[in-house]
């Protein structure tokens, strides 16, 4: 059943819109702003029903307020309100509400306009998930891509952004990064880590199969990849700047390889210069290249790459993340345990389903 919360001061218009509404929705009752965002940060509903006149903050102040919360943006929003003059019609669409309802409303109407938006709020969900999705496989795309030039680079990217979203998370719940993570970073970091090694599209395979150690020059090109990637992707963001998660993808592509003592490429930025999206990407990156098999070596175990973390690399990774991935590493294990040819979304979805039950 879906949820619908009322917020009015007064207790009749609330009881009046509980009538009506009982029979198909759970209706939550607020006879304030602050009392509905409380709400809202405990149940989030479907659809809220929101009063323009109240005291202490107001519907518009309300609306504010929620159009600020990323969790609750996108909750469709019908202003009632006994204002019937076309400055507070336009006022109320103006704010974000997705309609402007007067009161007292007919029971049809507000049933007709309720189930109207509710199929608009699903439509538009599916939709932006469906976009979210294509989006996501330019990833694995991209790593198909670089496949023929790298055999080892599809299994190593498809788990970037599945490990890069758990030690992000990890951080966010730990709080170590105060205002500087956000749970919209978080997501954005799982779409955009997979991008990070695209610019080895530009490296020439010869140095990228390679079995023994690269000549110094050799090196030099295979550190070009970051500036490629950057470069390509810059590129597709400018022709689309409304996708944040490529503006996060260009920066991790070309700080990937920086390290916290300052000894990393292409720039060389030391500790905090070195954007927090590719301090988290970094430590994934070591983790993944550690256990997997290179053209030059074969993978390490878990724990020799745990060591490589904790002892040989300890000074080229942020601490802070160091600590987060201390706490996951068994959780790391787990994931790369799972087959090569699993899809993408599948070996989060074990993950997930394994510790938080859904």
């Amino acid at each position: 059943m879906k949820s619908i919360l009322a917020v009015d001061d007064n207790l009749t218009n609330l009881k009046q819109i509980r009538a009506q509404l009982s029979d198909k929705y759970e209706v939550f009752p607020a006879k304030s702003g602050e009392l509905a965002l409380k709400i809202c940060s405990e149940k989030k509903p479907d659809l809220i029903l929101l009063d323009v006149e109240m005291p202490e903050m107001d519907g518009f102040q309300t609306i504010s307020r929620l159009k600020a919360n990323p969790d609750l943006s996108t909750i469709p929003v019908i202003f009632l309100t006994g204002n019937k003059d076309t400055a507070t019609e336009v006022r109320c669409l103006e704010s974000g509400a997705v309609d402007f309802i007067t009161k007292p409303a007919n029971t049809n109407i507000l049933h007709h306009r309720i189930d109207l938006h509710l199929e608009f709020y699903a439509y538009q969900f599916q939709l932006e998930h469906t976009v979210k999705e294509l989006q996501d496989n330019i990833g694995l795309f991209f790593a198909e891509v670089v496949e023929c030039k790298d055999s080892t680079v599809a299994e190593h990217v498809m788990r970037t952004g599945i490990l890069s979203q758990m030690l992000a998370g990890e951080l966010l719940a730990a709080g170590d990064f105060p205002g500087e993570l956000s749970e919209n970073d978080v997501a954005m970091i799982k779409r955009a880590a997979p991008l990070h090694d695209v610019g080895k599209i530009g490296v020439s395979d010869l140095f990228l199969r390679k079995t023994s150690a690269l000549t110094e020059d050799e090196y030099l090109e295979v550190q070009k990849h970051t500036i490629i990637g950057a470069e390509m992707l810059q590129q597709i963001y400018e022709r689309t700047p409304s996708e944040e998660y490529l503006k996060m993808a260009m920066i991790i592509a070309g700080g990937h390889h920086e390290r916290f003592d300052g000894t990393g490429y292409p720039k060389g930025l030391k500790g905090d210069d070195i954007p927090l999206c590719c301090r988290i990407v970094s430590l994934v990156n070591v983790y993944n290249i550690c256990v997997t098999d290179r053209a030059y070596r074969k993978k390490m175990s878990h724990e020799d790459a745990c060591r490589a973390i904790f002892d040989q690399h300890s000074n080229r990774l942020d601490p802070r993340v160091v600590a987060a991935f201390s706490r996951l590493k068994d959780e790391f294990n787990e994931i790369c345990q799972t087959k090569p040819d699993t899809p993408y979304d599948s070996q989060w979805s074990v993950y997930h389903a394994a510790n938080f039950g859904n």
